[in-house]
């Protein structure tokens, strides 16, 4: 796979071409066209999965993670294909139908993955067309905003502490930085949306909006719940860190969390929004830990 991000969208955001009016025309354009142009067009298939030290192995297969990873992106692919097929706009809908066939290639790098280092998977579920399109889009866009924030960070200990090795970090390093394309382009989609809907639909997609953060909060307060009594539960988030950073503090955590967010950011257009919520709060939290 190539991770290399090619660099035509990348600009400097400072002086008169860096203002870009939220919602405008010019302002989907650069949000469509930086996740389109910047697509590495790997193929899971071909992947030469690295042969791992009987001990690495071991440590990949113990991660409570495999089943819903690979349910999570299945469901990814349906939600987003689900919003593509609706969307009128032919360049949006170009840009969604990408989105939606990266989710779909997450779960067939993860399947084969899971195939290559014999892990053992549960039955998958059926997936089902959700009944309303927009809330399915909305409600994975933001639930990738929560989690690869501290998936960047964990990734990024993992390899530190050579928990993964370097081998495997560099074949799963292009599936990261799709993420980072997929949160910037969504939380840029989010933006215009909101601007471009009707007056009299806003009151309606905002309480959309709080009610997926309240749902999405709510879940991982389910999930950190049932680990502390001892339930095992696939969310890399949470059970995650426990595998890979055993050493690292919750500030230091939050710290390289905020670090890589910027490095993967880093290289796209600076007039496009970045992830703003998740940040935020890592933030607030890292003061109050420290005060």
């Amino acid at each position: 796979m190539n991770s290399t991000i090619r660099e035509s969208t990348a600009t400097d955001s400072t002086g008169p071409e860096a203002r870009l009016r939220r919602g405008s025309d010019a302002h989907k354009r650069l949000f469509c066209r930086t996740l389109l142009d910047t697509h590495d067009p790997y193929k899971p298939a071909v992947i030469d999965w690295p042969q791992l030290e009987r001990d690495a192995r071991e440590r990949l297969v113990s991660l409570p993670i495999w089943d819903v990873a690979v349910q999570t992106e299945g469901r990814a692919r349906l939600n987003v294909a689900s919003y593509a097929a609706r969307t009128r706009d032919p360049l949006l809908r170009e840009a969604i139908e990408l989105n939606a066939f990266e989710e779909g290639r997450h779960k067939q790098v993860l399947s084969n993955l899971v195939a290559a280092y014999g892990i053992a998977l549960a039955p998958e579920p059926q997936y089902l067309p959700p009944k309303d399109p927009e809330w399915a889009f909305m409600l994975t866009g933001y639930s990738e905003c929560i989690d690869s924030f501290f998936a960047f960070g964990l990734f990024e200990s993992a390899r530190r502490s050579g928990f993964f090795p370097p081998a495997l970090v560099e074949t799963f390093e292009p599936v990261m930085q799709e993420e980072a394309r997929h949160i910037l382009f969504f939380v840029n989609w989010a933006a215009w949306h909101r601007r471009t809907m009707p007056l009299w639909r806003r009151p309606w997609f905002e309480l959309k909006v709080l009610s997926i953060w309240l749902a999405l909060i709510w879940e991982r307060i389910r999930i950190a719940r049932d680990v502390g009594h001892g339930v095992q539960d696939n969310n890399f988030t949470v059970t995650g860190a426990k595998s890979v950073s055993e050493d690292i503090s919750l500030t230091g955590l939050l710290d390289l969390c905020l670090a890589e967010n910027q490095r993967r950011m880093s290289p796209y257009d600076g007039r496009l929004m970045r992830p703003f919520a998740v940040p935020a709060l890592a933030r607030l939290i890292r003061r109050i830990k420290r005060s």
